[in-house]
C-alpha cells in the first residue's frame, strides 16, 4: 500500500516552534555615547538605556548625556524603531526632588519609552505623570510579592542577580497564574542581564567606595575598589602577604550566551546587557551576538558549533574573563585574576576621516599615528557612523597603489557604506601586540 511520503508536523512540537518564533525578546543594549547608540542600533538592540546628569547609577564611569540630548536620543531611536529608556536610579535626597522632577517632566516631552528606577520618590512622580517605569536591579525583587508591590508603578521589572534561572522561572510562572498586570493593563515582563560586568554587593549595593572614599557606589560614584590588588597582613607578625592570582572582590564579567536558551525558555523576555562606560564596539559585538542567539532559539538552530563562534566574538571585546553568574545555582563568584580586560583585541587609532566620496564608496584618511597594510582590520567610528569594521582591501597613496602608508600620509581606500568627516580610525590587532 502506497504512504504519503510528506513528513506530518507533530503538532505539539509545531505549536512551540511557532510560539517561540512570534515571541518577542527584547535585546536592552547600554548607550554611554552616540557612538554606542549608533552601534547598538547596528547590531540589532530593542531597546537602548542611557543617563542624563548625575542621578544615575554610571554618572561618573561613563559619558553622560544632558537633557538637551534628549531630543536628538529619542528622535534617532524612533527613527530605527528602538525603546529609549533613560536610567534615574540613584539614591534621592530631598534637595534633589526638583531635579529629578524636572528629568522626567523632559523625558515625557520626549518621548521617551520609559525610565528605569528604584526610589519611591522618582516612582511616584513618575507615575503621576504616566511615564512608563521600569524597575531597577537596585530595587532586588527576589519574590511574587515585591513583584506584586511594584506593579502598582511598573510594566518591567529585572529580578536581583543572584537568583537562578529555577528562581526566576519560578516568578514568571507566577506572573501568569496570577495575572499579574501593571500599568499599561499587560502581563508584567522579566528582565535579566545576560552579559557585562558583576559588582561583588548584593544586586550592586555596595559601601565599599563610600566607607573609603566618601564617594558612593549607589549614587553613581562608585571608585572601583573592588577591581584592585590587596595585601593581608599579620597583625602580630607584621608579616604581609600579596593575595595573588584572583582579584578577590572583582568578579568575572557574565556572559549568559551558552545557556540562552535556558534564560528564554525560564520565561525572560528582556534580556539587559551590562556596558555604559564600554566601548562602542563593545555594544555593537555583544549587542549582535545576542541578537543572533536569540533568533537561533527561535528558529531551533541554537547550536554548539553557533555558541563557539559567538564565544570567539565575545572574547574580542573587553572583559574580565566570564563565568554564568548565580544562574545555574552557583552560590559564590568567579574572581577575575586580572585588573583590566581579557580581551583578545584592542584598537589602535591611527587618524580621522578626512573626506568621503559618496559615488564611489571611497575613504579619505589623514594618518595621525602609526601605519595601515592591506589585510589590516580596522573600525571606524563616530556619532553617526556607529562602528563600521572592515578589511583593508586596497591603499591608494599620491595617485599610487600601495601595500602599506605610515603616519602622515594621506591614503584613500573602499568602504562598503558611507562613513563621515571627523570619524576615527582604528586597526584592530591582537591584544598581546
Amino acid at each position: 500500500m502506497l504512504r504519503d511520503s510528506r513528513v506530518k508536523p507533530n503538532s505539539a512540537i509545531f505549536a512551540v516552534s511557532m510560539s517561540k518564533m512570534n515571541q518577542e525578546i527584547e535585546i536592552m543594549s547600554p548607550v554611554g555615547s552616540y557612538e554606542s547608540l549608533m552601534a547598538a542600533i547596528q547590531a540589532g538592540a530593542g531597546s537602548v538605556y542611557f543617563g542624563v546628569g548625575k542621578l544615575n547609577m554610571r554618572s561618573r564611569s561613563s559619558v553622560n548625556f544632558t537633557l538637551e540630548d534628549l531630543s536628538k536620543i529619542t528622535r534617532i531611536c524612533r527613527k530605527y524603531n528602538v525603546k529609549s529608556y533613560l536610567t534615574l536610579n540613584t539614591v534621592i535626597y530631598d534637595e534633589e526632588i526638583s531635579e529629578v522632577e524636572r528629568t522626567i517632566d523632559a523625558a515625557k516631552v520626549h518621548g521617551v519609552s520609559a525610565i528605569i528606577a528604584s526610589d519611591l520618590a522618582v516612582l511616584e512622580y513618575a507615575h503621576q505623570q504616566g511615564v512608563e517605569i521600569h524597575i531597577s536591579t537596585q530595587c532586588n525583587i527576589t519574590n511574587i510579592s515585591a513583584v506584586k508591590f511594584y506593579s502598582r508603578y511598573a510594566d518591567v521589572m529585572v529580578t536581583a542577580r543572584e537568583l537562578s534561572l529555577d528562581q526566576v522561572a519560578g516568578i514568571t510562572r507566577q506572573i501568569s497564574e496570577q495575572d499579574i498586570r501593571g500599568p499599561k493593563g499587560e502581563l508584567i515582563r522579566i528582565e535579566v542581564f545576560v552579559h557585562g560586568a558583576l559588582c561583588m554587593a548584593v544586586s550592586g549595593k555596595c559601601y565599599l567606595s563610600l566607607h573609603n572614599h566618601h564617594t558612593s557606589a549607589n549614587r553613581g560614584a562608585c571608585l572601583q575598589d573592588c577591581r584592585r590588588k590587596y595585601i593581608v597582613k599579620d597583625k602580630e607578625t607584621d608579616l604581609e602577604l600579596e593575595i595573588d592570582n584572583e582579584y578577590i572582590m572583582s568578579p568575572k564579567d557574565l556572559k549568559t550566551i551558552h545557556l540562552l536558551d535556558k534564560v528564554l525558555d525560564a520565561g525572560i523576555t528582556v534580556l539587559k546587557i551590562e556596558g555604559r562606560g564600554r566601548s562602542a564596539e563593545y555594544v555593537k559585538t555583544v549587542t549582535q551576538c545576542y541578537r543572533e542567539a536569540v533568533e537561533a532559539w527561535k528558529m531551533g538552530e541554537f547550536t554548539a558549533e553557533r555558541i563557539e563562534k559567538w564565544d570567539e566574538q565575545l572574547s574580542r571585546v573587553y572583559n574580565r574573563g566570564f563565568w554564568e553568574g548565580y544562574y545555574l545555582g552557583k552560590e559564590l563568584g568567579e574572581w577575575s585574576p586580572v585588573h583590566g580586560s581579557l580581551a583578545t583585541e584592542k584598537k589602535i587609532y591611527v587618524g580621522i576621516i578626512a573626506n568621503y566620496f559618496g559615488k564611489s564608496k571611497i575613504a579619505h584618511v589623514r594618518m595621525d599615528t602609526q601605519e595601515l597594510e592591506l589585510g589590516d582590520k580596522i573600525q571606524i567610528i563616530g556619532p553617526t557612523t556607529g562602528v563600521y569594521e572592515a578589511i583593508v582591501s586596497e591603499l591608494v597613496n599620491q595617485d599610487q597603489v600601495v601595500e602599506k602608508v605610515i603616519k602622515g600620509d594621506q591614503p584613500t581606500f573602499p568602504v562598503s557604506r558611507v562613513v563621515r568627516r571627523s570619524d576615527k580610525v582604528y586597526k584592530v590587532v591582537p591584544a598581546n601586540r
